[in-house]
């Protein structure tokens, strides 16, 4: 069959999604006395209601588990800062979590005239410019805040979330909206609404200067982020005038620096209304009952009149501008341009040519670049805002290669849109390929309640029909009409940015202040919190897998077959299960990197690609350490055409002598730039200190072994890559008897297996004396990582550990946070773990973490290493995350493929049975004592592995020696090359 006849089966799949064109209008509806909203044909079946007061609730049911995703929208962010406060929206996001005059204290008549000299002696800091005075006015707001904080009850919100069994607590701050999240158990809905109500009522500003250090080292963290700068330093030059680009939403170091409790408050008084903000919940409810306990809960709020942020037009970019960008890390690109407002037609039309040049597979910059391999790698993504949109084309270079030759050749692709010289199918194939993205997102309540949320935020969810219907807009769209708007848009009004490697010479760090620990209060409970945590819910039963039921287990060939029954659409996900990865077979990861280059005798590799992307399927080989998977997906109608394409590239893949050299061109440059990565090089350290010098990290290839591969030895292992041993898994609608028969034919196989080569084993080192490990790269902040191997698994202390791990590292009430970031202001990120291995033969692992200023390293080190040694108690806490631990078995719905892939995990350790039964047996009857117990002879004064990137001009390395025998590793002993 002639490739080109593929595009008859995509005409099939957007038949099959679309059914036409759909209709989404506006209809109104009413139920237990509320009136709501609602687009025809949603496929979420969102409600629209608006409160007597303005507030905004936007309801989906799906009830598959018991649990439901919130979200608290508010219309704001550093679009509406003052100038002369930026970054005031994200403070108050940090704040929302410090509870109010009922949570969050223990006394606030005691507390409250404490805050109010805490306010005032910030309006006088903010005031002051001599530095002495100034020094003098932070240490009388040190000496308070401690004062104060013999009342207050740190992370208690977390506590009560805790208790109501959320396990997602968090919240974001952007150009426009703030967002405050959760997932909860649906059997909590009343009680995790009184607390919300009651959050957003009169908030109290409390351990604020701890808090302060916290975003602090969020913007030093910044610094080093040269995507970030990058990001600023664009829409900086795209929006002279409109507040994209003139604030960002972590705001300067001189505000920042001169914070006012009072303009935070002012900004809470007037953006935190009802009638600009909005209740998103997305899960296992019932409308009507939620929709009253919401109308209750939430009465409280009154409605304000307030200007929302009005910008200025933006006059047209008439110039081409370029920006320059400094920092350690490797260099790359962007060419920008301008986009338009939220749910125009001109905006859909950038957000098609953003697919028609990058989708992944058959896009002008994925065939033109990235399989030419003209580039290192390139790309295209439009970012849409509310009042204008961002359409970003990024490259890096390869080896060899200037910034302004990688600019010239994203720009030539623009030239070829521009000349109509791409394939019409590509819009078509685009909308398929959306609607099969659309089918499968729309199931997940995260999905759901992310675009409802934007919706609000965009266009207060008026335009939610415009939103659903357009993806059938787009198929409207026709290449002439793409071509003429390109010609246009795409005219020398761009910006672009050079990120050269270098020196930022530019950076002002935040400074490190005197804080002085204040207390948290950890075993303290409001009577709110006490009430909230005593109201009885009906029990959520666990449901627990049955391995012998849930999976059906079949044979193809030579080959197992497990089989999870896709009974909900036509959706089909496959997967060949090899037993096997790099630790048998060193070149097989660049053999999975060769096949995207190449075709066979009948078709080139563009044309493969085109044509995967035309009938909405994508396949993967992705090869893991023990562990290779060829992966493929789509809808099931061309389950037998995606199938026979995939076998086919394996089969009768050809050699291509140029690709290959490209491509060994392209590894050498990208192991060149992981060197320029402080997160590799981290993670280098890593598996140094647990394994010694031969280690997995650096079991790589020489340089010279990568110039010396030949395409002969790939395209062998290629073609007998089906010949090992491997388990085929499906989620499809096909029943097992039909699937088997059809895959049978499909994948043929011989008699039997080839023998797989033995794996290559790594040795763990025994942690029997401190070490530090220490990586110089150039950056502001010191990022720390503690390692202990803690010997083999062992299946008995599953529950220990989970309970151990929520208790001691995570989360925000977890004993390492409320230390290290709440009461003495060491990190803005830490955490710790007892880790795990995925197979019963390998070793646990300790890791804890903080990421902190360089001139806080030695208190951070020492912090850490305190509660190391001593486990503090808490018995609300402890009580907590074991309900905690409990209630996230309770709800947990293990669905879909995630049975194959749970029963194969459980597989490798042992289990025949779905582990979780034991863990939540064995949680049940955990006590403090068994915790401390698991401490003390697990983690407790032991020696460790300190694992430290920072800069050698910020840090003394010759005061690590205090911790452990010093180990200034270079970058070919990390990375093996």
């Amino acid at each position: 069959m002639k490739i080109k006849s593929s595009v008859l089966l995509f005409f099939l799949l957007i038949g099959f999604l679309a059914k036409a064109q759909t209709t989404y209008q506006w209809k109104t509806g009413s139920s237990a006395g509320y009136t709501y909203k609602y687009v025809t044909n949603d496929p979420t079946k969102t409600r629209f209601y608006t409160l007597k007061n303005g507030l905004t609730v936007i309801l989906s049911q799906n009830n598959k588990e018991p649990n439901i995703v919130y979200k608290m929208a508010v219309r704001a962010g550093s679009n509406t800062d003052p100038r002369t406060n930026t970054g005031l929206a994200h403070y108050l996001e940090h704040l929302l979590f410090k509870g109010t005059d009922k949570f969050g204290t223990m006394n606030y008549a005691k507390e409250k005239p404490y805050l109010d000299k805490i306010q005032a002696l910030y309006e006088v800091y903010d005031s002051t410019t001599d530095t002495l005075k100034r020094k003098e006015i932070y240490k009388q707001i040190d000496k308070l805040s401690g004062e104060a904080s013999t009342y207050s009850i740190a992370n208690e919100y977390d506590k009560m979330m805790k208790a109501i069994g959320s396990n997602v607590t968090n919240a974001h701050t952007s150009v426009e909206e703030t967002v405050y999240e959760e997932n909860l158990p649906s059997n909590a809905v009343n009680k995790f609404l009184e607390v919300q109500a009651e959050r957003f009522r009169a908030p109290v500003f409390r351990i604020f200067h701890t808090e302060l250090e916290a975003v602090y080292e969020e913007k030093n963290r910044g610094l080093d982020n040269d995507g970030r700068k990058m990001y600023e330093k664009m829409l900086a030059a795209l929006f002279p005038t409109h507040n994209y680009g003139q604030q960002t939403t972590i705001g300067t170091i001189e505000n920042l620096k001169n914070p006012s409790l009072v303009q935070i408050r002012k900004y809470y008084n007037k953006y935190y209304a009802p009638n600009n903000m909005a209740l998103i919940m997305s899960g296992d409810i019932n409308y009507d009952t939620l929709i009253k306990k919401i109308s209750s809960d939430f009465a409280y709020m009154q409605p304000k009149s307030f200007e929302s942020y009005q910008p200025a037009p933006e006059k047209p970019l008439t110039t081409i501008q370029t920006v320059d960008v400094y920092g350690p890390s490797a260099e790359n690109l962007y060419v920008a341009y301008r986009g338009f407002a939220e749910n125009t037609h001109k905006s859909l039309l950038l957000n098609l040519i953003s697919s028609i040049l990058s989708n992944g597979k058959a896009g002008l910059l994925d065939i033109n670049l990235n399989k030419k391999q003209e580039v290192l790698r390139a790309g295209s993504f439009y970012e849409q805002m509310k009042d204008y949109g961002v359409f970003i084309l990024s490259a890096t270079p390869k080896t060899g290669q200037s910034l302004d030759e990688t600019k010239k050749l994203l720009l030539s692709q623009i030239n070829l849109l521009k000349k109509g010289d791409f394939d019409e199918s590509l819009i078509k194939a685009t909308v398929a390929n959306t609607k099969l993205a659309e089918l499968e997102g729309y199931d997940n309540n995260d999905v759901r309640a992310d675009a409802t949320m934007t919706a609000f935020i965009q266009n207060r969810g008026t335009e939610w029909d415009k939103n659903l219907a357009s993806t059938d807009n787009m198929a409207k769209i026709t290449k002439q009409e793409v071509v003429d708007f390109a010609n246009q848009f795409f005219i020398d009004n761009y910006v672009v940015v050079l990120k050269h490697k270098g020196e930022d010479k530019n950076i002002i760090k935040v400074q490190k202040p005197a804080i002085t620990a204040v207390k948290t209060n950890a075993n303290e409970v409001s009577p709110f919190t006490k009430a909230i945590i005593a109201e009885p819910v009906k029990p959520i039963a666990p449901k627990f897998l049955d391995y012998k039921k849930d999976l059906e287990f079949g044979k193809a060939g030579i080959a197992d077959v497990i089989e999870v029954q896709n009974t909900e659409n036509s959706i089909f996900r496959m997967g060949y299960r090899f037993e096997m990865g790099s630790y048998n077979y060193q070149l097989l990861p660049y053999a999975a990197q060769y096949l995207a280059f190449l075709g066979t005798d009948k078709y080139t590799a563009e044309e493969i690609s085109k044509a995967f992307y035309n009938i909405a399927c994508s396949y993967r080989l992705n090869v893991g350490t023990e562990v290779t998977t060829v992966s493929l997906s789509g809808l099931q109608e061309n389950f037998d055409k995606a199938t026979s394409m995939l076998e086919d590239l394996l089969a009768h893949c050809k050699p291509n002598e140029k690709a290959l050299e490209d491509l060994k061109s392209r590894i050498l440059k990208d192991r060149e730039n992981a060197k320029l990565n402080k997160g590799s090089i981290l993670t280098g350290l890593m598996s140094y200190a647990e394994y010694g010098a031969n280690n997995p990290f650096n079991n790589q290839l020489s340089n010279q072994e990568i110039k010396d591969i030949n395409a002969e030895d790939l395209i062998y292992m290629l073609h007998n890559l089906s010949n090992y041993k491997h388990t085929i898994t499906y989620y499809g609608p096909e029943k097992i008897a039909d699937f088997t028969k059809n895959i049978t034919e499909l994948h043929p196989l011989g008699k039997a297996f080839t023998p797989a080569a033995p794996m290559k084993k790594f040795v763990y080192t025994k942690t029997d004396s401190n070490r530090v490990y220490f990586a110089d790269y150039d950056m502001v902040q010191a990022e720390i990582r503690w390692e202990r191997n803690a010997g083999l698994y062992n299946p008995e202390n599953a529950a220990k550990i989970d309970l151990f791990n929520n208790y001691f590292g995570g989360g925000m009430g977890s004993v390492v946070f409320q230390t290290i970031r709440e009461s003495k202001a060491l990190a803005y990120s830490t955490f710790a773990v007892y880790a795990t291995p995925e197979r019963r033969d390998k070793e646990n692992l300790i890791v804890a973490y903080i990421g902190t200023q360089a001139d806080k390293m030695n208190e951070a080190i020492i912090g850490m290493n305190e509660l190391l040694d001593t486990l503090p108690l808490s018995d609300k806490n402890f009580s907590l995350s074991k309900n905690n631990s409990l209630n996230g078995i309770e709800i947990t719905r293990i669905t879909k493929d995630d049975i194959i892939y749970r029963y194969l995990d459980d597989k490798k350790l042992g289990f025949d049975h779905d582990s979780r039964i034991d863990e939540y047996r064995d949680l049940k009857p955990l006590t403090f004592d068994d915790l401390k117990a698991f401490h003390q002879a697990n983690i407790s004064n032991k020696p460790y592995n300190y694992c430290i990137v920072a800069s050698d001009k910020k840090v003394n390395t010759a005061n690590l020696t205090k911790y452990g025998a010093l180990n200034k590793l270079s970058l070919e002993q990390i990375f093996g090359y």
